[in-house]
């Protein structure tokens, strides 16, 4: 097998489930997903309220 040194382009559809898996690595992500799931809208402060972890944590895994 030949190896290349150049960077791999991965498809769209690859590059979003490996983002979704990243979420998923964290309890802390999938308890965030869990509690968006069944909601229309959300603030932060209620993730921080219901969860019990700080702003910042929230905010870290809304952006991933």
């Amino acid at each position: 097998m030949i190896r290349s040194l150049e960077p791999k382009a991965y498809k769209k559809d690859i590059k979003v489930l490996a983002n979704f898996a990243k979420a998923l690595g964290h309890p802390s992500g999938v308890s965030i997903l869990v509690n968006l799931e069944n909601q229309s809208y959300c603030f932060i402060i209620d993730l921080v309220g219901v969860l019990a972890i700080s702003q910042s944590t929230v905010s870290h895994h809304l952006k991933e």
